[in-house]
């Protein structure tokens, strides 16, 4: 498809199935379909502004869906912990401390390279194991818990 043919019609034809296939890997089957939705009105919304010449559309397609990806997990475990952590709390600023560490740990988050993100994301956040991880992701094993290990020391050195 070239900058030429943009029209919402044709982005849905050749975009909804890769788009769908790539949040499903990542989230429930219930709400990939929502957040499929959801990324398919910010490509509309965004569409206007779309420029060819800063990146291929498939490249600018899969950055909003990637982002929307990272959102939903980053709000989703923000929402859940604060919940929980307000709720048991005595102290009213416990729970803001706790809301700093969340939001220290978004910013390094985003710092960390794609895939070590997701390596992060798919294994804390929503329970996979690494073995199940590694064959998503279509990487051994090995090489995917040497990542993760990275991952995680590049972290715990940007939040001490």
């Amino acid at each position: 498809m070239t900058a030429s043919d943009l029209s919402m019609e044709g982005i849905y034809r050749e975009f909804y199935p890769k788009i769908l296939r790539y949040i499903r890997s990542r989230i429930s089957r219930q709400e990939a379909e929502d957040l499929c939705s959801a990324v398919l009105l910010k490509i509309q919304k965004g569409l206007a502004g779309f420029d060819p010449r800063k990146a291929s559309l498939s490249t600018w397609i899969f950055t909003i869906t990637r982002n929307a990806v990272t959102d939903y997990f980053r709000t989703r475990r923000v929402e859940e912990e604060l919940s929980e952590e307000i709720a048991a709390a005595e102290d009213p600023a416990e729970g803001l401390m706790e809301e700093e560490a969340l939001e220290e740990l978004a910013a390094a988050l985003e710092k960390l390279p794609t895939r070590e993100c997701d390596i992060i994301i798919l294994h804390y956040y929503t329970g996979i194991s690494l073995k199940e991880i590694a064959a998503r992701m279509g990487m051994s094993y090995s090489n995917l818990k040497l990542i993760h290990g990275k991952a995680l020391s590049r972290l715990r050195q940007w939040l001490s």
